[in-house]
């Protein structure tokens, strides 16, 4: 393995060991840079279209134990800039492992960087918050990477390059309800949830127009979760303005922030985002907290909700950021959080229950 090295754009370098995909004339393109305390699902954390354009930060010490499944995919292709872990294991043990972590990342162009103090790393984003960094090769000077960094430009297009170009079918054994999901980088077990609940799903583009969207004779709406900034695709939270009311609607993490921006409401970068298994939210109808899975670096401000009609119906228990909206005059819902989990924990899964109660009423409604 060749000698790497990460640099930020404040000046900060962290020399390690280079894993993945080799680096074109030395360096990365630019990232992100976040963390995730996950213990688990490095699988799923790597193919989440919602990481594009990200270098990820393991928390946990050690990456690729267990190798990688053929069933545990999230997309087709993994769309994040780097993976950054402490140790990247190369011999992985598991009776499911098809390929090694290393061989995966070489086969789809990601980048890694092993043998660094990640503790020390996140403790800087934590501090800091996240910003553009990159990895370049050991003879590469950091200085040339300072100068690239601070000409670099964000991309503000990852949502139209992980969407489909093209309308998907997902059928399930025995179709019940008819779904359209907005796939603005939706993740596969979203997919997998729905068909398990019954519904064919109709995968369309994030641009998909909402009289295409009503074409298509659909019992419920899905807005799926998605990489960016929410208002880099104002078309989106156009179709869902003009698509509620009509039918049930239900938003997930980038869906979330869409969904209350058709509203009028706004959102926000937070410092670092969250990332993670662990997250404690607290279900205000209920009042049970739920342990949630989380991705994301833009909120819903609260403070915007005041002319709308949404409920803020969940809380964040970490920083009371907003976690779930809701409109019953308009069988809207929303969270921030994922709860089709992979990886993490299963607390929220009730929530596609709710979605397939709302279709049924419905319609009920409709005879």
């Amino acid at each position: 393995m060749k000698e790497r090295k990460l640099v930020t754009e404040d000046g900060q370098v962290y020399e390690g060991i280079g894993f993945g995909a080799a680096l074109k004339d030395g360096v990365s393109a630019p990232f992100e840079l976040v963390f995730n305390t996950s213990a688990v699902g490095y699988q799923e954390i790597l193919s989440d279209p919602s990481y594009c354009d990200q270098g990820v930060v393991m928390t946990y010490p050690l990456i690729g134990n267990y190798g990688l499944a053929a069933d545990d995919w999230e997309s087709a292709a993994p769309a994040l800039g780097a993976l950054i872990v402490r140790e990247a294991c190369a011999e992985p043990s598991n009776f499911r492992c098809a390929e090694t972590l290393h061989g995966t990342m070489m086969r789809f162009g990601v980048p890694g960087l092993a043998g660094i103090d990640t503790r020390k790393l996140t403790r800087s984003i934590r501090d800091l918050g996240s910003r553009k960094a990159m990895l370049a090769d050991e003879e590469i000077p950091a200085g040339d990477c300072l100068a690239l960094l601070g000409t670099a430009q964000m991309r503000h297009d990852p949502v139209p390059r992980v969407s489909p170009k093209s309308i998907r079918e997902c059928m399930p054994a025995e179709p019940r309800f008819h779904v359209a999901a907005i796939d603005c980088g939706m993740k596969e077990n979203i997919v997998r949830e729905l068909k398990s609940l019954g519904c064919r799903v109709t995968r369309v583009p994030y641009d998909t127009p909402a009289e295409v969207i009503e074409s298509l004779h659909a019992d419920g709406v899905f807005l799926s979760n998605g990489p960016g900034d929410p208002e880099d695709v104002p078309e989106v939270a156009e179709t869902a303005r003009r698509l509620r009311g009509k039918l049930p609607l239900f938003g997930i993490c980038l869906g979330h922030q869409i969904l209350a921006l058709s509203y009028g409401a706004r959102t926000y970068k937070l410092k670092f985002g969250h990332r993670g298994g662990n997250h404690p939210v607290k279900n205000l109808l209920t009042g049970k907290t739920e342990i949630t899975s989380q991705n994301h670096s833009y909120a819903v401000d609260a403070g915007s909700l005041g002319g709308t009609p949404l409920t803020v119906t969940h809380v964040n228990l970490l920083d009371g950021t907003v976690e779930g909206l809701a409109c019953p005059a308009d069988r809207v819902f929303s969270v921030q959080y994922h709860p089709e989990s992979a990886p993490g924990p299963v607390d929220s899964e009730y929530l596609f229950g709710k979605f397939i109660e709302m279709m049924e009423a419905d319609h009920a409604e409709k005879r």
